[in-house]
């Protein structure tokens, strides 16, 4: 077969766009004060953002900090929808905030489309995935998950305490990604690892950032052209032969959309099923109620993910804008903090509660505006299924060390460690 020519001899030098941005100064360790200097790195917010959150929502809705070059923080539902829904004053040609800045260049495509795409090249990089996540090619994908849990118990052999989140939720959305693009199973740990350096790693030198960073996208172009050596019926095959308004797709936009499928796909539901087992852990009545009654778990499900949100957004301010109080400068980062946006009383009643038969919910935690997520469909039944398992093969449990539980810092939060007593 004749490679491709968008990918013959490609090498990625600086895909990501951060070399030639903004660069800020490194910024870590204690916060002063979190309406003026607040930092989502650091192991307080990992631990309980929510008390942070609720106090900010209180006296300063809109925060700022000098870290990270600039950058403001939304608390309350309706600036955070305000802003998410705002894509004439705010760009998200880069969603994970950072120590620098990707050039404005990078609009309106960005690096990983169509989650960093603004219009209006957004709604056609993004219609072009909505067949991956119909209900019917979800549904594809539920057997083997199912399977793979079940797996993973039998892998437990009969021990008293388990890691939860190591053990168990971090493989099945890694399974069913790797899956889904065509890539080997066995590549996990790599995985993980670039998610962690991806979301975790932003207060790295930017030069160990971008070497980090390069490991993934070489991976990702061995993965294309093994595809283009020997085509299969997978999500990789279909980037590389999508037609975007009549052309094939840049090579910047296949191995982009796949990191963003790589990354989000398995940080975000690997987190969201880790506190939903910290949750019934640390709650043996929910626990039990849930195993008695399998039906609510569907709205349960609702309920873990508004109140343990794991993803944040960010963007960027395209132009000086005075908002709701606050003068931002272009080029600021503002995060959208869905999380908070879910706990604020405004919009939900008892929001500080966990009521797992929630009626009225309509929480933000898959986001809000025209980046609401595509892999809803795909992370609610990876919950399912895992939360279904998992209670049907282990009914009764408990954490095996409260305070050992170790949450992970940035914009996606989320247990790492989990150990229960099974």
């Amino acid at each position: 077969m004749t490679v491709d020519n968008r990918f013959a001899g490609h090498l990625w030098e600086r895909r990501d766009g951060e070399s030639p941005g903004i660069r800020s100064e490194i910024v870590t360790g204690p916060v002063a004060d979190w309406a003026t200097d607040f930092s989502h790195t650091e192991p307080e917010w990992a631990q309980d953002p929510f008390s942070i959150q609720d106090d900010l929502r209180q006296r300063c809705p809109i925060a700022h900090t000098g870290r990270f070059g600039g950058a403001w923080l939304a608390t309350r539902y309706e600036d955070v929808a305000a802003i998410a829904y705002d894509t004439e004053h705010f760009s998200s040609r880069s969603v994970i905030m950072g120590n620098f800045r990707p050039p404005r260049e990078l609009a309106p495509i960005g690096g990983s489309p169509p989650i960093t795409s603004d219009p209006p090249f957004h709604r056609a990089a993004r219609k072009l995935l909505l067949p991956a996540f119909t209900k019917a090619a979800v549904s594809k994908q539920e057997p083997a998950a199912r399977a793979l849990c079940h797996s993973l118990i039998d892998a437990f052999d009969g021990r008293d305490v388990v890691d939860a989140a190591a053990e168990y939720a971090q493989y099945i959305p890694i399974r069913v990604i790797a899956d889904m693009l065509g890539f080997p199973a066995g590549d996990g740990a790599q995985f993980r690892e670039f998610a962690k350096n991806t979301l975790e790693g932003i207060n790295l030198p930017p030069e160990e950032r971008v070497t980090r960073k390069s490991a993934l996208f070489y991976y990702l172009f061995a993965q294309v052209h093994d595809h283009l050596e020997n085509p299969r019926d997978d999500l990789t095959t279909f980037l590389i032969n999508a037609d975007l308004n009549g052309r094939k797709l840049d090579v910047s936009h296949v191995v982009g959309t796949m990191t963003l499928l790589l990354i989000a796909g398995i940080d975000t539901t690997w987190s969201a099923i880790g506190a939903s087992l910290w949750h019934l852990a640390a709650f043996p009545r929910d626990r039990e109620r849930l195993a008695a009654e399998p039906g609510l778990l569907p709205v349960a499900i609702e309920e873990f993910l508004r109140a343990y949100a794991p993803v944040t957004m960010a963007r960027l301010v395209k132009q000086d804008l005075h908002f709701r109080g606050a003068d931002m400068k272009a080029d600021d980062w503002v995060l959208l903090s869905f999380p908070a946006a879910n706990r604020d009383p405004a919009q939900f009643e008892r929001p500080g509660e966990v009521v797992i038969d929630r009626e009225v919910n309509r929480h933000a935690a898959f986001g809000l505006g025209i980046h609401h997520c595509l892999g809803a469909r795909l992370a609610r039944m990876e919950l399912q299924v895992a939360l279904e398992v998992w209670l049907q093969r282990i009914p009764s449990f408990s954490l095996a060390d409260p305070p050992a539980v170790q949450w992970s810092a940035g914009q996606v939060r989320g247990p790492r460690a989990l150990a229960l007593r099974i």
